[in-house]
């Protein structure tokens, strides 16, 4: 069974990396994604951006067979099933808007939209439309988060208390004659949906949502580290979106409130194992994570320092962590959840990552920044799609 895909985005790094080649392309490597009757659905990508050239060179190397720069004649074609959107955070919805409409399909990368009045809108129009709908959370599919995900099911921890997140490294400005940026400009730019909180708060919502309890309040604080960087032209400009953000969030546990802490930069230098690591503590053991390997330290390996600054310190904190093993069925993050959404459309099998899911990451951004403005805490109230819709609607008028 092919499956057309309409791929819009695919000439950055993110799109043409992890979704095409590590995703898409490895599927059609491995003869499709198999169903349960047997079948199997084979991905027809049809390649789509603003360089017929580009697209074309990707296009040859991967062993793909059509591009096109017109979007809406992509969308009219029926032999395309599915639009998949990786462009800029400041187009998104409108592509979307237009691929709802035309009756496809939409799986795309967060954040869903730059407002939540937009996400929302996304939302009720997808369902008013009856099509499928999903959102990019790759790190619930990551080795490290799912080893954390097993520890806590399995009741590993006790009680968590406390959950502290660290992501980010240091981000080139892009000055001449000095190592080129690994992110491009408009990251950096508020008007063209930039900002570490809009970023990386979606990441951070379904994270924290899935593997340790609902997040109900946030704290934040936002910073611009570096005011002025070099585009890829190499034209200064003064960045406009916050590049680091410093937050505390309440989640709702299983045996009470835990306080989770994420530090997020683009302004950092990595002294640690792993860009993001993760360090759960509860009351009968912890755990230290990143993005694939994951270690665990038990109540009874837990070793009794004393204070004592006088003196060198003879514990050897390290030697008592042990590693938690791979499983065998550890996939690209990206790839596993394509699988999962290519299953979705084709045989209607489960897909809970869907736009309600984008829309809660956009709202904790939004939350964030509001925390942020005003100096303070903020509930995190539960999203009620069609009520929020219909109020954030009559706001717009």
């Amino acid at each position: 069974m092919n499956i057309g895909i309409i791929m819009n985005g695919v000439t950055g790094r993110m799109g043409l990396n992890q979704h095409l080649v590590r995703s898409i392309v490895a599927i059609r490597q491995q003869g499709g994604v198999s169903l349960r009757d047997g079948a199997r659905v084979l991905p027809d990508p049809i390649l789509v951006g603003r360089s017929e050239a580009k697209l074309r060179e990707i296009a040859r190397a991967h062993g793909i067979e059509r591009v096109s720069t017109d979007l809406d004649a992509c969308l009219a074609d029926p032999a395309n099933a599915i639009y998949f959107d990786v462009t800029l955070t400041s187009l998104r919805a409108d592509h979307v808007r237009r691929a709802i409409a035309a009756g496809k399909h939409v799986y795309c990368e967060k954040p869903l939209a730059p407002t939540l009045a937009e996400a929302l809108d996304l939302v009720e129009r997808a369902r008013r439309r009856g099509v499928k709908h999903g959102i990019v959370q790759d790190k619930l599919f990551l080795p490290g988060i799912r080893k954390l995900k097993r520890l806590a099911d399995d009741g590993f921890f006790g009680r968590i208390v406390s959950v502290r997140g660290e992501f980010g490294y240091w981000v080139f400005e892009g000055d001449p004659g000095g190592p080129t940026p690994q992110r491009p400009s408009w990251n950096y730019k508020q008007q063209e949906g930039g900002g570490i909180i809009l970023d990386m708060f979606a990441h951070w919502r379904y994270l924290l949502d899935h593997t340790f309890g609902a997040v109900t309040a946030v704290q934040c604080t936002g910073v611009t580290h570096i005011p002025e960087r070099v585009d890829e032209r190499g034209r200064r400009y003064a960045a406009t979106a916050d590049d680091a953000a410093y937050a505390t969030f309440v989640l709702a546990g299983r045996e009470g409130e835990i306080v989770a802490q994420f530090n997020s930069s683009w302004a950092v230098r990595v002294y640690r194992d792993d860009l993001l690591q993760i360090q759960v503590d509860g009351t009968l053991g912890s755990a230290v994570a990143g993005l694939r390997g994951c270690k665990t330290q038990s109540r009874a390996d837990t070793p009794r320092p004393v204070w004592n600054p006088d003196v060198p310190n003879a514990v050897d904190f390290y030697g008592s962590w042990r590693e938690v093993p791979d499983t065998a069925d550890a996939d690209n993050a990206f790839k596993a959840q394509w699988e999962l959404f290519l299953r979705h459309v084709a045989a209607d099998e489960p897909f809970p990552h869907d736009f309600v899911e984008g829309a809660k990451g956009v709202q904790l951004a939004e939350l964030g920044l509001r925390s942020w403005k005003e100096r303070c805490w903020v509930d995190v109230p539960p999203l009620n799609v069609r009520t929020d819709a219909a109020h954030h609607s009559a706001a717009a008028r």
